[in-house]
């Protein structure tokens, strides 16, 4: 059986009898999370944004109301069920089944969110990863990356790992880190082609 397989099965089998089995909907944890990553995002709007990881859709839907198009995708099939109800109402928004990185899709984006998704794929699937994403954004684009620092599962490589690799390839893309936030419980960083703060940009506009 293929890695990504046997891995589609392990996540599949966490939504067999739980639609939201890391509490997503009910954590104040995760709620939190999400709010500081939604701050985090430089600008207020994006046109195409993509979401690989999406699980059951409960970022992407806080995701959807600031992008014109939002593509996400899961490469567990109750994932992509799921998300696909919980998202049924943004009809911009597009749920794919996919498997990173090979089933990395076409195009350019200018949002290109990684959450929770790249310690999964092992090292050379996270360099592959990283490396897809920074050269995939449009000349105005932002990448955010943000893992769970407390480790999991003992195939998975450890966030400060998984932000390295992504720091490297942003750095070969010419990307610039406006964000890196240490969270006791998280790593959350962004890179964005445009080196000016949310503040110089707006007195420049």
């Amino acid at each position: 059986m293929e890695p990504h397989t046997s891995r589609a099965a392990h996540f599949d089998a966490q939504f067999a009898h739980d639609a939201d089995p890391w509490r997503y909907r009910t954590s104040w944890y995760e709620a939190r999370k999400r709010a500081l990553t939604l701050a985090a995002l430089p600008r207020a709007l994006y046109r195409r944004a993509f979401e690989p990881g999406c699980a059951g859709g409960e970022l992407s839907a806080a995701l959807a109301p600031r992008c014109d198009r939002l593509l996400c995708a899961d490469f567990a099939p109750r994932a992509v069920e799921f998300a696909r109800s919980r998202l049924a109402s943004f009809a911009h928004v597009q749920i794919e089944r996919r498997a990173m990185p090979a089933d990395w899709p076409d195009g350019r984006f200018d949002l290109i969110v990684v959450s929770e998704i790249a310690y999964y794929l092992g090292e050379a699937g996270c360099t592959a990863m990283a490396t897809l994403a920074a050269t995939a954004l449009e000349a105005d684009g932002t990448l955010l990356c943000c893992h769970w620092r407390h480790g999991g599962e003992h195939w998975m490589v450890d966030s400060a790992r998984v932000h390295g690799i992504f720091a490297n390839q942003a750095m070969r893309a010419s990307l610039h880190r406006v964000v890196h936030a240490e969270d006791a419980d998280f790593l959350l960083d962004v890179w964005s082609a445009d080196p000016l703060s949310v503040a110089r940009r707006e007195r420049a506009g």
